[in-house]
């Protein structure tokens, strides 16, 4: 078995060794609601098929806490190693159902930040499976850049269990959490079936 590397870990077959633990200012905070094939209408249960594109500068005055984000989205934009890429309904691209940030390691996608649009929140939101949808991105540009889907994270303590059951993450120590290929080809079945 060739052993393989990536950011602070070394993979021997099964077998995932944690070399050094990335600091990271956050820990992903967020429910998976639901896995959908695009996002869900909560409401009236209907799908609507999504797309992802990078975020632009004049999404900036849209996504401010001002209007309910959480995160100061335009300050993770001014990290060169980081990209931003907005979920949207196709054909609406505009109207931002949430966010990811990750950074490209060149050997698997890290995740710094994920956030629903804030009308996708609590027990009143509108789209169901946004954070999946997100998620399975993710897991998709790992995939497409050769890296076999392997997206790493930092979870909050109380989330390890939820994502370990939801998305099929691996938690591999303190609050580091990696999703391994097989669980992010499931990911990417759900969401992109082309």
């Amino acid at each position: 078995m060739v052993p393989r590397r990536f950011n602070g870990f070394l993979q021997v077959g099964k077998i995932l060794y944690i070399c050094r633990m990335r600091n990271d200012k956050y820990h992903i905070d967020i429910e998976i609601d639901k896995l959908t094939n695009s996002i869900e209408n909560s409401i009236s249960g209907d799908c609507f098929p999504t797309e992802i594109h990078r975020l632009e500068n004049s999404d900036f005055r849209n996504i401010t806490k001002a209007k309910g984000w959480l995160f100061t989205w335009r300050e993770e934009s001014k990290h060169s190693d980081r990209e931003i890429f907005k979920l949207t309904i196709l054909g609406n691209v505009h109207v931002i159902q949430g966010l990811i940030c990750i950074s490209d390691f060149k050997d698997h996608i890290y995740l710094h930040l994920i956030e629903s649009a804030p009308f996708n929140l609590g027990k009143n939101k509108l789209y169901k499976g946004v954070p999946g949808n997100l998620i399975a991105f993710a897991c998709k540009l790992s995939l497409d850049k050769g890296y076999d889907g392997f997206v790493s994270f930092t979870a909050k303590t109380q989330l390890i269990d939820h994502y370990e059951k939801s998305l099929g993450a691996t938690h591999v120590g303190g609050h580091k959490m990696i999703i391994y290929p097989d669980a992010a080809l499931k990911l990417i079945r759900k969401y992109f079936n082309d």
